[in-house]
């Protein structure tokens, strides 16, 4: 139960980070021409971002000292993603020639380590941003949090269509 609250607290974060460096470059540099361009902030994602941030009322020193942290962060953050890129981009390689399980394990061992510094790294950010958060507004995300959980939890208690009879 606490890692599904946990995971949506972190998606949030992301999405509010996102928002807050999507509303951030948006002023400074022109919109890139490719929608999927950098970490996949198309126009569809961008609308979200910026009403999650809207709904817990970020104030402009909020953003600005979100902004700072997520700059600070991203020189550590890059190369761990694109390390997992890069092992992702092998893996391919197995799908689709010769499979060979030996090297597809190594090869996974090496991403289960770079996703848990990730992992860590993401949490520790995570943090730091929710500390800017003002009481009330960690009160209106724990609120947002719950109703998300409840609706998750309806949706996988409702029952799997029972398979065709034959």
């Amino acid at each position: 139960m606490k890692s599904i609250r946990f995971r949506f607290l972190a998606a949030f974060l992301a999405v509010l980070l996102g928002s807050v460096v999507a509303k951030s470059q948006t002023t400074e540099e022109a919109a890139p021409s490719h929608p999927m361009h950098g970490h996949g902030m198309g126009m569809g994602m961008e609308g979200h971002l910026h009403f999650m941030a809207a709904k817990l009322n970020l104030t402009d020193d909020q953003k600005t000292q979100m902004k700072a942290i997520l700059q600070k962060e991203h020189p550590t953050m890059k190369p761990l993603h694109q390390q997992e890129h890069q092992i992702d981009m092998q893996l391919r390689e197995f799908v689709e020639g010769s499979f060979d399980q030996g090297k597809v394990a190594a090869l996974a061992a090496q991403k289960a380590q770079i996703q848990a510094a990730i992992t860590v790294q993401q949490t520790r950010i995570h943090n730091e941003l929710y500390q800017l958060l003002t009481a009330d507004q960690k009160t209106q995300l724990k609120q947002m949090e719950a109703n998300h959980e409840a609706r998750m939890q309806k949706h996988m208690n409702q029952e799997a269509p029972a398979p065709p009879q034959q």
